[in-house]
C-alpha cells in the first residue's frame, strides 16, 4: 500500500469517515467569490471574513511551504428528525451540530492524531491543523479534494455521507497524490432553497448571511430586524432546515463518535427554563458546548424571540422579567415578545 492508502486507513481508524487530498492552489476562484460576497455586504457583521482576505482566499499564502492539503470529514448524522421540534413552540430548536460536544475540540484532537502519524512516517514533515477557526475556506478545499460539493445551500454534501458532517484540514509539507475534484450533483432539486424560512438564498449556490437564521442566532449582535423575527420561529441556535431536507441524506452515514450525541438538557430544551438563565447558569448548562461561545445575552435574546413566536400566553410570565434586563437587546426582545403574545 502507498503512504496515501495507509494515511486514509489510519484516518478512518482514528474516527474520520472520509479523506481527500488536493493542492493548496486547487481553489483559484475562491478569492474572487469571497471578495464578491464581502463587497455585497452578505457577510453581515462577520468582519473576520473580510480580514486576512489574502490568506482566506489563497491557501498558498496562508502557509507557502505547504505542498498538500488533507481534508477530512467526520459525521454527526442525527438519529432523529431535526425538524420535529419546530412543531413544539414551547421548546427551543438547537442545531444538531451543537447538541453534543463542541466539535472544535473533538475534531482538532483527532486531526492532531492523524498529523502525528504522518510525521512519524515521514521524518522532517511539518503539519498545521485547522478546524473552522482559521482563515481557511474548508468547503471549496473539500470539494477540490473530492469529499463532496457545495450544494445550492452552499454547504458541503456528499453522495456517500449526505450533508451531516464536520470538516477538518491538515496542511503539510509532504507531497501526496491528489484526488479528483467533485462536481455538483444537485440537478434540478431546489428543496433546500424552498424550505428556507427567511429566503436567505438570493440564487442557487449563493447565501445572504444577513437573512440566514444560523447567522442571526449565532453571529449577529444586537437586535434582529423585526421583519425577520417572526420567521425565526423557535430556532434559538442555528437552523437545520436546508440540511434536513436534502435528498442526498438518504445516504447519510451514522455518527461514529458518541460525544456528538444530543445532551438531554440541550436537545429541545423548554423555553421557560432558558429565559431564566443568568450568566453563571448559562455557562454551567452549556459547558463543553459550542453554544457557550455566543454568551448568555445573545442566547437569551433568541429565547425571547422564540417565546414571542410561540403563540402561548402561558410563556409571558417567563419572558416578562427580561423587560428589565441589563442587556438592551434582551430587553428589546422581551418587550417585542410580550407584544406578540398580547396580540
Amino acid at each position: 500500500m502507498s503512504l496515501k492508502d495507509d494515511l486514509s486507513a489510519f484516518a478512518r481508524e482514528a474516527g474520520f469517515s472520509s479523506l481527500g487530498i488536493c493542492r493548496p492552489d486547487a481553489i483559484p476562484d475562491a478569492q474572487d467569490r469571497l471578495q464578491s460576497f464581502v463587497d455585497d455586504g452578505a457577510h453581515g457583521q462577520m468582519s473576520w471574513m473580510a480580514e486576512r482576505m489574502e490568506w482566506r482566499g489563497d491557501p498558498t499564502a496562508l502557509w507557502p511551504e505547504a505542498k498538500t492539503v488533507i481534508m477530512l470529514a467526520e459525521t454527526y448524522t442525527p438519529d432523529h428528525d431535526p425538524l420535529a421540534v419546530l412543531g413544539h413552540p414551547d421548546r427551543g430548536a438547537v442545531s444538531v451540530y451543537a447538541q453534543g460536544r463542541d466539535y472544535h475540540d473533538v475534531v482538532k484532537k483527532r486531526l492532531k492524531r492523524v498529523g502525528r502519524w504522518l510525521i512519524d512516517q515521514v521524518p522532517g514533515a511539518e503539519i498545521k491543523v485547522f478546524v473552522d477557526t482559521a482563515p481557511v475556506m474548508e468547503k471549496p478545499l473539500a470539494q477540490a479534494a473530492g469529499l463532496g460539493w457545495q450544494g445550492k445551500h452552499t454547504n458541503l454534501l456528499s453522495r456517500d455521507l449526505g450533508n451531516w458532517f464536520f470538516l477538518g484540514a491538515i496542511f503539510t509539507t509532504v507531497e501526496l497524490d491528489v484526488d479528483p475534484a467533485e462536481v455538483s450533483h444537485c440537478g434540478s432539486c431546489t428543496a433546500c432553497l424552498d424550505v428556507c424560512p427567511t429566503d436567505a438564498f438570493p440564487a442557487a449556490y449563493r447565501l445572504d448571511a444577513r437573512r440566514c437564521i444560523s447567522y442571526l442566532t449565532i453571529e449577529h449582535k444586537g437586535p434582529v430586524d423585526e421583519a425577520l423575527r417572526a420567521k425565526m420561529g423557535n430556532r434559538i441556535y442555528g437552523c437545520d432546515d436546508c440540511l434536513a431536507v436534502c435528498p442526498w441524506n438518504k445516504f447519510a452515514v451514522a455518527a461514529r463518535d458518541h460525544r456528538f450525541d444530543p445532551k438531554t438538557d440541550v436537545k429541545d430544551p423548554p423555553l421557560a427554563q432558558l429565559a431564566a438563565l443568568d450568566d453563571a447558569a448559562f455557562r454551567a448548562r452549556f459547558s463543553g458546548s459550542p453554544i457557550k461561545r455566543i454568551g448568555r445575552d445573545r442566547f437569551v435574546r433568541n429565547v425571547a424571540y422564540a417565546i414571542g413566536n410561540s403563540a402561548l400566553p402561558s410563556l409571558a410570565a417567563a419572558v416578562r422579567p427580561l423587560v428589565e434586563d441589563p442587556d438592551a437587546a434582551v430587553a428589546d426582545a422581551a418587550r417585542w415578545a410580550l407584544r406578540q403574545l398580547e396580540d
